[in-house]
């Protein structure tokens, strides 16, 4: 399995994640993921950048691939103009896009006004979306008439060098089943195998991203305060996630959220053994390559510990 590292854009700002990218791959890691959001999840992550600004900045410090982790091509914005995004980012990155899609959340995609659709529905908009955006990235002149969107007389002009790779967002069995159906790969933020297996069950052959957050720090109680402080809303439950509509309400949802709770969940402190047992959990799922993520400021120390302390545990 492969190791790369994953820039929060809910944490960070853009400039913070430029450098952010050319430290990791100085650090060894292979390859990064980025997310693509309006808003941050609550009002103490802070940041929210456009992907596709910050994206033409890595491709002038970085040879890594970059996955969008993940981009909603359904509301917000248009598929066709997505699609025009994906190219260029992919002309101008020494390694590629892998271009991450996925239903999205009415967190970023309800501000502009328009009805938030049903789980069923986000799918069928999804894969529609996907179909246009492939004929658009071969350099086609497209007129589609569907179900959810139009686009007349387009084509792009500006292409990209190599294909692109379109990965799907996989958190639920239908979603997965999507993936396998029209996607070159899956996304995923869970080490579950059974997902997997269903994805490979259902025709997918395609890599397995997956993404995950760590808060390394000289004291274990101190990381632990420090990702509840920022992440606590990765402990809400169920669909939550995908419809609260702003920071404040996954502010008020996340006060249900403990702090050992959030230490339970994401691998904390300066021991590198749970750092280690985590990556392994991945791999054993079947993930191919896993994007880390260090939660705070200190990036430098988390690479430093990482090198140091825990690939040589992992013998990478």
């Amino acid at each position: 399995m492969k190791l790369g590292y994953f820039l929060s854009s809910e944490e960070h700002p853009p400039e913070e994640l430029v450098r952010q990218a050319a430290l990791a791959e100085a650090a060894g890691f292979e390859s990064l993921w980025i997310s693509d959001h309006y808003h941050p999840w609550n009002d103490e992550q802070g940041e929210s950048a456009f992907v596709w600004t910050v994206i033409g900045a890595l491709s002038q410090v970085t040879s890594l691939p970059v996955t969008t982790a993940v981009t909603c091509p359904i509301v917000r914005t248009h598929p066709a103009v997505v699609a025009q995004a994906a190219a260029t980012a992919s002309r101008m990155l020494p390694g590629g896009l892998h271009f991450g899609v996925g239903t999205g959340e009415a967190l970023n995609e309800h501000v502009v006004g328009q009805r938030w659709p049903t789980a069923d529905v986000r799918l069928e908009m999804l894969e529609e979306a996907i179909g246009v955006i492939r004929r658009l990235l071969t350099g086609e002149r497209v007129d589609h008439h569907g179900r959810h969107y139009v686009v007349e007389d387009a084509r792009l002009y500006t292409l990209p060098e190599r294909q692109v790779p379109i990965l799907v967002s996989g958190l639920g069995p239908k979603a997965i089943e999507l993936a396998a159906r029209s996607g070159d790969g899956l996304v995923t933020t869970k080490p579950e195998k059974t997902d997997i297996d269903r994805y490979i069950v259902h025709g997918g052959r395609g890599p397995v991203e997956a993404g995950v957050k760590v808060c390394w720090a000289d004291s274990e109680d101190d990381a632990a305060k420090l990702a509840h402080r920022l992440w606590a809303n990765q402990g809400l439950p169920g669909e939550l996630s995908q419809v609260l509509p702003s920071p404040r309400h996954f502010e008020q949802g996340a006060q249900l959220v403990h702090v050992e709770d959030t230490r339970r969940a994401i691998a904390c402190g300066p021991e590198p053994e749970q750092y280690v047992e985590v990556i392994q959990s991945y791999a054993d799922a079947g993930v191919d390559v896993l994007h880390i993520a260090q939660i705070g400021p200190d990036q430098e120390g988390f690479f430093e510990f990482f090198n140091d302390k825990v690939r040589p545990q992992l013998g990478t």
